[in-house]
């Protein structure tokens, strides 16, 4: 199983809907909170390629993007 990482902020309706996705494809995340967190928020940046909206989501060391890249993501899994 893929280590699934989510960048978030508590107040962002698009990451709860990202988390809304991967709990209901019964996979398990890691979230982390980037709201108050500069340490977290600076991780998130550079992995992300200085991408600063939330969500940001990785699976294993793969960037996905945020949550529209997530659900582009899953159709295309499912045209596949």
């Amino acid at each position: 199983m893929e280590n699934i990482v989510i960048y978030s902020k508590g107040y962002c309706p698009y990451c709860k809907a990202a988390k809304a996705i991967l709990t209901s494809k019964g996979l398990h995340y890691t979230e982390i909170d980037v709201t108050n967190d500069s340490k977290a928020l600076a991780e998130m940046l550079k992995r992300s390629h200085n991408q600063r909206t939330v969500p940001q989501i990785f699976f294993g060391g793969q960037h996905i993007g945020g949550h529209s890249d997530l659900v582009a993501f899953y159709k295309a899994k499912k045209s596949a």
